[in-house]
Formats: structure tokens, sequence, C-alpha cells
């Protein structure tokens, strides 16, 4: 091999030096903490994966129209929910956010997330929408045994999710076994699907 003198080694040392700073500077990047998705960024990511495993009885109006998420209450996600359907569609049909303020204005959603803010009416608010088979997701404590058909539940840090299985099958809506998989266990979640 012909030897090309110190001239050329300047470079190689060079992008080692460089090379090694690099790998200093990313493992103490690293090292820190990053932060990951937030509790709702996290809830909104739920709320759009279980459209595509529950089936809504078909109405001959709306075969092709948007599938809307709605929320009741407090929003608690800010625009987290938003973007979490933003531009994506399940089973071709797009998706939409809306905030309701009362239950007779969740008619028109297929979902509608109680806010803990409705926490003393959830059992009044979960009754009022099944009649439009609308599934009801919550995050007060024992949504699930008050009526709600997906309850959310924190163990530690981690976003877990309950189903009533009885409530859904009584609003006619279909939920996938996938998903009752996934789910921790439920005082409703009894039954077939």
């Amino acid at each position: 091999m012909e030897d090309l003198g110190p001239t050329c080694m300047l470079p190689r040392l060079l992008f080692r030096l460089a090379f090694a700073a690099l790998l200093i500077c990313a493992s103490a990047y690293t090292d820190s903490p990053v932060p990951g998705p937030s509790e709702y960024q996290v809830k909104a990511a739920f709320l759009y994966n279980f459209v595509k495993f529950v089936e809504w009885p078909v109405t001959a109006d709306e075969p092709q129209g948007p599938i809307v998420m709605c929320v009741i209450g407090k929003n608690p996600f800010g625009n987290e929910l938003v973007r979490a359907v933003e531009g994506k569609r399940v089973n071709g049909r797009p998706m939409v956010v809306r905030h309701v303020t009362a239950p007779g204005a969740a008619m028109s959603c297929h979902v509608l997330f109680v806010s803990s803010s409705e926490s003393g009416r959830s059992t009044e608010i979960a009754n009022a929408v099944r009649v439009w088979s609308v599934l009801t997701v919550g995050e007060s404590e024992g949504f699930t045994e008050r009526g709600g058909m997906v309850g959310f539940l924190m163990d530690g840090q981690r976003v877990r999710f309950q189903v009533n299985l009885k409530a859904a099958v009584e609003a006619g809506l279909k939920i996938s076994s996938k998903l009752l998989q996934l789910a921790a266990p439920a005082s409703g979640n009894r039954g077939k699907n």
C-alpha cells in the first residue's frame, strides 16, 4: 500500500475527532430523560384506534359520511385529539372532532368521550346516547360500571382501558375480539361479541 504522507492523515484525524465528539454529544443527549407522549396524547391515539375495532349499525343516510368523535364536558385533550385524527380515514371515511355540551347533541356522534368533569352525570349521559349507538368512552373511576362502554384507567404512568361489552351490545355495537383481548378485565366483559 502506498504511503500518502502526513497531509492525507490530517483529514482522517479530523474526521475521527469529529466522530468522537458526535458520539460524546449523542451519549450525553440519550442519557437525559426523553419525555414520552402525554396521557392525553395516548388517550387520543386510543380513541382513534378504537374506531378501527368497532362496528356501528349501518344507516342509510350516512354510509360514507365522516366518523364523528365528540367530547362532552371540559376538553382535557387540548388539540391532541384533533391532531390524532387529522387527515386520517377509517374504512375510507374521514374523521372529525366536535365538542358537545349536552347528551342530546351527541345524536350525530359515533364516539363520545365523557370528560371527568361530567363524572357526576356519566350514567345519565351513557344511558341517553345508547339509543343512538354511540360508543361512550370515559375516564372517571367506575365509568364502565355506571353504563359506559370503554373506561380509561391509569396503571402508574400507563394508560389502560376496560370494556363493558354488555353496554356496547345493548347499543347495537360490535366490538372486535382483538380489542377485547387488549382490555383490562371489567365486570361487563362477559358474553360474546
